[in-house]
């Protein structure tokens, strides 16, 4: 079938919509048509010329939408369901049948190229040329999207589709780190570095977990101020002097916990200073550059753990998300602006000025 969908054709060139032809659902796939996707961060990766996944490419990777075929294999999704789509995983291998299917073994296979693990080319341009089509197992910036079974998740068809696409990454990303890795417990302090999409979900998750203390850290003074609408107790600029010397002085010695959202070398090595003894860095993002420690950084007692997709189990975490924000405990929506999906580059420019929190592009 013909359909619509933004493709980055060049590392430092637009998205540009374009019509391009999508092959019939497999027998494990699922045709989706897309409501909504967020702009992630993640998004904008395929543009370095030494990444995995290269142009041309449809990225998205937070889609939601509406079933609109399955393949014959196809068991527990029928035609109508509203689904969201989050991080593909094989389901096979020792990680997965743990319930750490962000550490399954063909993560970055399945993720990270732009392919299937047993790619068959679903997505051809005007031209016949194959172009990337499963990002992250879905590649939802476009009218439709095929998902499999294991990377799809139901939710209920009185939900706004349009605004739940960021709980498949960003959001259970920043919320996951909180109450599944680093397992975060009432009564703890905590400092999230970084307070875009995933920071402050971070910190929504946080006011859920009970601590006593969050502090978020961010250069945009419009997020932090966003951040303590949200359940931070404190705000600390990121450009100012020692930032890791005022969190400690806030919490008598560092706090417990700290996720790093930023992947900046320079604040990572903040985050880690700001930890008291045995605290835990918890680590994000996704970074171009090494990070260097000096000798003596871990020798208190201080832990660094890297963290993807929060170590969750999207199928089992994303519906305990959305029955928090129905009690109003987890009000994620707020942090969204929507915006066309003709207008994908506006999007991903105000995400970077940090205008906009986070884009969500809707199709109409």
């Amino acid at each position: 079938m013909q359909i619509q969908a933004a493709v980055l054709r060049t590392h430092d060139g637009p998205f540009t919509l374009e019509t391009v032809e999508l092959a019939a659902p497999r027998p494990h796939e699922i045709l989706v048509r897309i409501v909504g996707t967020g702009f992630c961060h993640t998004d904008v990766l395929p543009r370095s010329p030494q990444f995995l996944a290269q142009p041309p490419i449809i990225c998205g990777h937070e889609g939601s939408g509406v079933v609109e075929a399955v393949g014959d294999a196809v068991t527990e999704f029928t035609a109508g369901d509203h689904v969201l789509a989050s991080f593909d995983s094989c389901g096979r291998c020792e990680n997965c049948r743990r319930s750490h299917p962000a550490y399954c073994r063909e993560f970055f296979t399945r993720n990270l190229t732009g392919h299937a693990a047993d790619d068959g080319g679903a997505v051809s341009d005007a031209n016949g040329s194959p172009v990337a089509s499963r990002w992250f197992g879905q590649s939802s910036f476009a009218s439709h999207a095929l998902v499999t079974e294991r990377n799809a998740i139901k939710v209920g068809k009185g939900l706004p589709l349009d605004l739940l696409g960021p709980l498949g990454c960003g959001v259970q990303t920043g919320a996951g780190s909180i109450l599944e890795a680093l397992k975060i417990e009432a009564g703890s302090t905590v400092a999230i570095f970084g307070t875009g999409g995933v920071g402050l979900s971070a910190v929504m998750a946080a006011r859920v977990a009970g601590a006593a203390r969050i502090i978020a850290v961010d250069l945009h003074p419009s997020r932090l101020d966003a951040t303590l609408e949200a359940g931070a107790t404190d705000a600390v600029l990121g450009s100012d002097p020692d930032v890791a010397k005022q969190i400690r002085k806030l919490t008598g010695g560092g706090v417990q916990f700290a996720l790093d959202t930023t992947a900046v070398p320079e604040v990572v090595t903040s985050a880690l200073s700001a930890l008291r003894p045995t605290g835990t860095l918890g680590l994000v993002g996704a970074g171009a550059r090494p990070v260097t420690l000096a000798p003596d950084a871990l020798s208190s007692g201080k832990n660094i753990m890297g963290i993807l997709e929060g170590d969750v189990t999207p199928q089992i975490f994303i519906p305990r998300l959305i029955d928090l924000w129905e009690q109003g405990r987890f009000p994620f929506d707020r942090m969204i602006t929507t915006y066309p999906m003709a207008d994908i580059n506006t999007a991903e420019a105000d995400s970077a000025s940090g205008a906009t929190i986070k884009p969500v592009l809707v199709n109409d």
